[in-house]
């Protein structure tokens, strides 16, 4: 079935608007931390380990509920997981506002996370039902583009809102909001419903097969009643799939760790910034992502034989500016924090592309627990971030220390190395074995050096 037969209904739209505003809440609940943690300092009582548990809290069961959420929607659909979800972390918002010590704050972060999981897959397994496959990949990127516009809302109007009403109003307001979009959700996603004889594919543009007759419900439920640990396995066997996987580890943990939680501290207390420059250093990462969407998401059209050279790009990018940062032992002028959160940024964009992956190779009817899987890699290698830094700003400063000095950052983020070594190393690993996998089903990906040569399209 082609894109101009597959025409997409109006309803798509209002199903999409109301998925992407439950995906924007989500992210505004996500980054809410990043912006007060000055504040957990002083109101919890911690050091540099107890506000990263915070953090890492929500991000670990976030990460491990990626593989859960994903068959989960799969087996009752992406209406039922966005309500759900939506009204857990209006819950965990709630506590958080009341919460006066460590446990009560970690119990409100890990119902944050929990709720947070289902809610971009569920977006995504939307996009692969309701819009033919030539413009899931724009999608996506819309999705992703609204989410980041969470993240501006969080540095900006979350960010006054904690200076002007304190701590319990700002996360009492956000639980509010939660409930209100979990009541939109209600009305406003409606499950896909196949045709009759075939549906959109979510993988590369052909049609997946929907029987007809007495065994139709039976054939259709038949993937979620296969056991888990199955599912899970089939959906994460292709190697394309896996190459997704170390494409968002990679891309998305630079931006995470800083908007997340280390960003705000270390620009106010080691490069000597006020909270409002250190808010808008974050929207910067914000603007950078959503200007570097639809570059992402033209190339990934344009050449869909060459998106891990986009990966590769992006990752030796980040590695110099981290590195144009860190070398040095003074502080950064403004203009240099601004462009490196810039290029840090842009990674967020291009750990789609992992999502891209998963829609091309995975197996359809596991679009699902695939995506998950692919999602959980710029998560995991998030909550490895977040612990280094923490541990190494602890173990290199004195007993009983909050406020931590340049020299101590510098040695802190230098840490980052270990994930982005390793996230390069699996990109590198997994594109040859996708590259092996394609060249035996009889696509060849010519080296590059080669199509420059002849002037063909990379």
């Amino acid at each position: 079935m082609t894109d101009a037969i597959v025409r997409t209904p109006r309803a798509a739209w209002f199903v999409m608007a109301t998925a992407i505003a439950a995906y924007f809440l989500a992210v505004v609940h996500r980054t809410a931390l990043g912006v007060a943690g000055v504040e957990a300092f002083e109101r919890f009582d911690v050091q540099a380990t107890g506000l990263a548990m915070l953090s890492v809290a929500q991000i670990a069961t976030y990460a491990a509920l990626q593989l859960p959420a994903g068959a989960l929607i799969d087996r009752f659909g992406p209406k039922v997981m966005v309500v759900a979800g939506s009204l857990i972390m209006a819950g965990g918002q709630a506590l958080l506002a009341v919460a006066d010590d460590l446990p009560a704050a970690i119990a409100a972060r890990v119902l944050l996370g929990a709720g947070d999981a289902p809610i971009f897959i569920a977006a995504c397994r939307l996009v692969a039902h309701w819009f033919p496959p030539s413009r899931a990949p724009f999608m996506v990127q819309v999705t992703g583009f609204v989410g980041q516009m969470g993240q501006l809302a969080t540095a900006i109007p979350v960010a006054w809102m904690l200076s002007a009403r304190g701590w319990t109003d700002t996360f009492f307001a956000l639980a509010i909001a939660g409930v209100a979009v979990a009541g939109l959700a209600l009305f406003g996603v409606r499950d896909p419903r196949p045709v009759p004889g075939e549906m959109p594919d979510a993988g590369a543009g052909r049609t997946l097969e929907v029987a007809e007759g007495p065994g139709s419900e039976a054939a259709v439920a038949g993937p979620a009643r296969e056991r888990f640990a199955s599912q899970v396995r089939l959906a994460m066997s292709p190697a394309g799939t896996r190459l997704g996987f170390w494409t968002h580890f990679t891309s998305l943990f630079s931006a995470n760790t800083l908007a997340l939680l280390w960003g705000v501290p270390f620009f106010v207390t080691a490069q000597g910034l006020t909270r409002t420059q250190a808010s808008v250093l974050l929207t910067v990462v914000t603007l950078a992502k959503m200007a570097a969407g639809p570059l992402a998401g033209a190339f990934t059209a344009r050449h869909p034989l060459r998106r891990s050279w986009m990966v590769l790009g992006s990752a030796t990018a980040t590695f110099v500016a981290w590195a144009a940062i860190l070398v040095p032992s003074t502080p950064r002028p403004m203009w240099q924090l601004v462009v490196f959160m810039a290029v840090v940024g842009a990674g967020g964009p291009v750990s789609l592309i992992g999502m891209d992956y998963a829609r091309t190779f995975a197996p359809r009817e596991r679009l699902g627990t695939a995506t998950g899987f692919v999602n959980m890699g710029g998560f995991i290698a998030t909550i490895v971030s977040v612990l280094l830094v923490g541990l190494v700003l602890q173990l290199a400063s004195p007993a009983g220390a909050s406020v931590y000095t340049l020299d101590q950052y510098r040695l802190a983020f230098a840490a980052l190395l270990v994930p982005w070594t390793v996230g390069v190393v699996g990109i590198v690993r997994n594109r040859r074995l996708t590259r092996a996998a394609m060249a035996a089903e009889g696509v060849r990906v010519p080296p590059l050096r080669e199509q420059i040569r002849r002037g063909r399209r990379l």
